[in-house]
């Protein structure tokens, strides 16, 4: 915000001073252009700032999964939000297009698993969690689980699950 609102003084500078160099003061001409390059360099500044937000909300998703934590969106605008839930639906339908009839999560994996199944601790009650076998398994606080890895990632960036390495 004092970026733009320094960038729109400039700018009101400039306009009355390029005014009165029509009318033929020349001395005028360097600080116009001064102003011009430090209006550029603001520009330049505000944009590298909201291309790192922006990259940094596209990592939010991939890191926290589709929905973020209320601690993060307080501090999110409301474009930013925006934006964040276009991604995730561009993602979601491009996740759903490849891999067959149930789509393939990109998600899931981001570093390569070392083994399929791992031992997880349940940091909070959850509730009832069902495998793809249909065995259902009750999460509570401080139980011990061996469950598939792929099943358990997203609740352990959630901060349900933890997992125990031996």
């Amino acid at each position: 915000r004092q970026a733009l609102e320094e960038m729109r003084a400039l700018y009101e500078r400039n306009q009355a001073d390029v005014s009165e160099a029509k009318s033929g003061r020349t001395d005028l001409i360097f600080l116009i252009r001064f102003r011009h390059c430090c209006l550029l360099r603001n520009q330049r500044c505000v944009l590298a700032y909201l291309y790192d937000r922006l990259l940094r909300i596209r990592a939010l998703r991939w890191e926290y999964g589709s929905v973020l934590p209320n601690t993060i969106q307080f501090h999110m605008s409301a474009e930013e939000v925006e934006w964040f839930n276009q991604y995730k639906k561009s993602l979601a339908t491009y996740m759903r297009s490849v891999g067959g009839e149930e789509g393939l999560d990109l998600t899931q994996d981001i570093k390569p698993p070392k083994s399929l199944y791992i031992e997880v601790r349940c940091l909070r009650d959850y509730g009832e969690f069902e495998i793809d076998d249909g065995t259902t398994v009750l999460l509570k606080k401080n139980s011990q689980h061996f469950l598939p890895r792929w099943k358990c990632e997203q609740l352990i960036r959630q901060g349900v699950l933890e997992h125990i390495l031996s």
